[in-house]
């Protein structure tokens, strides 16, 4: 499974970015996904799950009506809308995959791993 992650950059406060993320090696509406973050000298953490079909998408209260994230089966690609953009939100983001086809939020569930791109955002 491979996972390409694309779209990150600088942006002012209060900005906009659009993360993608294109997945193959797989069937890809089979599983769910995820876009985690990691800041400096922090963990990982989860800023937007979705399962396989779309209907169901968890937020932690940090992002929640700021972000959202979307999947499109037919091109195998996840994304991440961000909007409202803090300083807070600098970070390098990645996406993820389980390997099995289950919904979660957790960092342990998660076996495939994008590259990450790096998301700056400027006061």
């Amino acid at each position: 499974v491979q996972l390409q992650a694309s779209g990150g950059g600088l942006v002012q406060a209060g900005g906009s970015l659009r993360l993608s993320c294109a997945a193959s090696g797989r069937t890809f509406s089979v599983y769910a996904m995820g876009w985690f973050r990691q800041a400096p000298g922090k963990e990982r953490v989860v800023v937007a799950a979705i399962n396989r079909s779309g209907g169901y998408t968890y937020y932690p209260n940090s992002v929640k009506g700021r972000f959202t994230i979307s999947r499109d089966n037919a091109k195998s690609t996840v994304y991440l809308q961000m909007n409202s953009l803090k300083p807070e939100d600098t970070a390098v983001y990645y996406c993820a995959t389980p390997s099995r086809p289950i919904m979660s939020i957790r960092n342990d569930d998660y076996d495939y791993w994008g590259q990450g791109t790096l998301v700056t955002v400027s006061s």
